[in-house]
């Protein structure tokens, strides 16, 4: 009977041999990089787990209760030499995974520029990184190419040995950007951006995906990423710049609304400043960016009155996620257009066009006259009321 049980698990092995561990033959060297710090991390760990393993089956077997030939020491209480074994072992150990830990953490920022494009290959000097953006949609991702003009929706490309310069931001809800075969998960955040350098190495299509659940169309949240060579590239960029379509605010906006399992698209042409504005969360025509109200905020904000500066929201992209209906929803609207800000980090705060203080959008000035306490007219209501 267990003869038979072993054939039948055969065809089940022979399609295991099939499999392909991307995470352990990967094709970038970031992610080569980080599969070895998981196999060395693997073995590390395996020189306390197989000798603690192998001694307990040992020691069950000499001490059984019918091996009457062993040592029965039953007022043994200590051994100096033991207890040495059992704390340096996994205390050395533990400093190897630590120094690993810490140069891996900093070696492999996701930030930090790359060094070389493969082991002993350092970036020529001339070299300029392939400038991506990235936007995390429900449920798909948009890939906009700011040096080639072009935009394209789960389908990404980038030459072989060429450094690839990320940056990555989401339009409602958190998720995660992962090419196995390219480098680890970097996190979206509506409202943030974050980085990724990496570069491929082999030619080939590989598997791109979301990482982290954001809802009924996660599943479907999967792109096709080709490293092509340079020639190919340059035609893949041709092609999809013979697209007539243009990715401008209004198509972005239609494009953003919750769909599912969505076809590759190409636009031949992107709207000027749109990634801005979506980390910025302000494609909406009318909608206050968020540097503009970091700006504001820094010099002084604008006041109780500035509660009153809103504009109806034309399309709620929460509505998908069972948001009730609570009425007309609004949102903050913008004094200066998208393009008099900037988001980044390193931006000050911008400077009133005339001396006239910022009042917000067609509000008067607040009255500035201090309020007085009336205590006779309260004592007069008092009087009424008893």
């Amino acid at each position: 009977m267990t003869r038979f049980r072993l054939l039948a698990l055969l065809p089940l092995a022979a399609l295991l041999s099939g499999c392909d561990a991307v995470v352990l033959n990967p094709s970038g060297d970031i992610a080569l990089q980080q599969r070895d710090l998981v196999v060395i991390s693997t073995v590390l760990m395996l020189l306390i787990i197989i000798p603690v393993m192998s001694l307990i089956v040992l020691f069950a077997w000499r001490y059984r209760a019918s091996n009457t030939a062993a040592r029965y020491e039953p007022d043994w209480a200590h051994s100096t030499q033991l207890e040495l074994v059992i704390w340096s072992a996994p205390l050395l150990i533990i400093i190897c995974l630590g120094a690993i830990t810490w140069m891996g953490t900093h070696l492999l920022d996701p930030f930090r520029p790359l060094g070389r494009v493969a082991e002993n290959r350092p970036i020529a000097t001339e070299a300029t990184p392939l400038e991506v953006e990235v936007v995390a949609l429900d449920w798909k991702w948009l890939f906009i190419y700011p040096e080639q003009g072009i935009a394209t929706v789960n389908e990404l490309a980038a030459p072989v040995d060429r450094p690839i310069s990320f940056r990555i931001t989401a339009s409602s809800v958190m998720n995660s950007f992962y090419v196995p075969a390219l480098a680890g998960q970097v996190y979206a955040m509506p409202g943030m951006e974050t980085k990724l350098q990496a570069v491929i190495n082999k030619a080939g299509t590989y598997g791109g995906f979301s990482a982290n659940y954001s809802g009924a169309g996660f599943s479907g949240m999967r792109f096709a990423f080709h490293g092509l060579s340079n020639g190919d590239f340059d035609k893949w960029i041709a092609r999809a710049k013979a697209d007539a379509g243009k990715l401008d605010r209004p198509t972005y906006l239609a494009l953003e609304r919750p769909s599912e399992n969505v076809p590759v698209r190409r636009y031949g042409t992107v709207e000027a400043g749109l990634f801005k504005a979506i980390r910025n969360m302000c494609v909406e025509p009318g909608k206050m960016c968020m540097s503009e109200m970091m700006a504001i905020d820094a010099r002084g904000g604008l006041g109780l009155e500035g509660l009153k500066n809103v504009l109806a929201l034309q399309y709620d992209k929460n509505a998908r996620r069972g948001t009730p209906p609570d009425g007309v929803r609004t949102y903050v609207a913008g004094i200066c257009t998208p393009d008099d800000t900037d988001g980044s980090a390193s931006a000050t705060p911008l400077r009133p066009r005339s001396a006239t203080p910022i009042l917000g959008l067609g509000l008067p000035r607040p009255d500035a006259t201090p309020f007085r306490f009336d205590s006779s007219a309260r004592t007069s209501r008092a009087a009424t009321n008893s």
